[in-house]
């Protein structure tokens, strides 16, 4: 069968915790893993998060820094910053996930081709809404926890639909929110100028224990070279979004 393709509580000490009055746990290369099942995420659905906003140098472009140069006065005025929009920014950043349930079926869920999969029935995962420029809702999709024992493997990944290499031009973060526990962040923070698209985390069961680990592989081609680096065995075609 065809598919698209696009071309805390653990130890405390052992993560990096985020700010705020909601507690959170950073993963990092060196703390890159965690169970869901310890954190008491039993049931419920697990809602993962893609939001991403444009990096600050990136906004007004090189032409505005220049033109401090020749104004040194200029240097020690506050600078204007613009709110990014359609026509200024060509970044579309699209959150998927590829999943192989317990009885071996394969496929993946995802904006392109409109592959929104279901929450109550295969692969009872569910992609809702799609950010087309980097709104503070961002991206999300729920997985249904009640189901866990359906559920092999899942790669939660993000690309780039418009095909224009710009990783290194946002900030972007994936969050996941545990029915129980506090929220997962995982951030894409090393720089990939030229990469289309990054798988970010996985989520595997093991002997019945759901297990979260950090990945952050960016890759230079689109869904279907995820799926060489983690053996998914897919076949993948050139697809489509509406832009409507």
């Amino acid at each position: 069968m065809g598919f698209w393709d696009g071309l805390r509580p653990l130890r405390a000490a052992q993560f990096d915790a985020g700010s705020g009055a909601t507690s959170s746990i950073v993963l990092t290369r060196r703390n890159a893993t965690i169970s869901l099942d310890k954190q008491g995420a039993l049931s419920g659905n697990l809602r993962v998060n893609l939001s991403w906003r444009m990096r600050t140098s990136d906004i007004g472009g090189r032409s505005q820094q220049g033109s401090r140069l020749l104004r040194p006065l200029k240097l020690f005025q506050p600078e204007v910053v613009q709110a990014h929009t359609q026509g200024m920014v060509n970044v579309d950043l699209d959150l998927g996930c590829m999943y192989e349930l317990s009885d071996g079926t394969k496929g993946v869920v995802q904006p392109l081709g409109n592959l929104t999969g279901d929450l109550n029935a295969p692969p009872y995962i569910r992609l809702s809404g799609d950010d087309r420029f980097g709104a503070p809702s961002g991206e999300t999709v729920y997985v249904n926890l009640d189901q866990r024992d359906e559920i092999k493997r899942l790669l939660f990944f993000v690309y780039i639909y418009d095909q224009t290499p710009a990783f290194d031009r946002t900030h972007a973060m994936v969050t996941l929110y545990p029915g129980n526990g506090p929220r997962i962040e995982i951030e894409l923070d090393e720089r990939a100028p030229e990469a289309r698209s990054c798988a970010v985390f996985t989520v595997e069961n093991v002997k019945g224990e759901l297990v979260v680990r950090r990945e952050v592989k960016f890759v230079y081609g689109f869904q279907s070279e995820l799926d060489r680096m983690y053996g998914f065995g897919m076949q993948w075609g050139r697809g489509y979004k509406s832009r409507t």
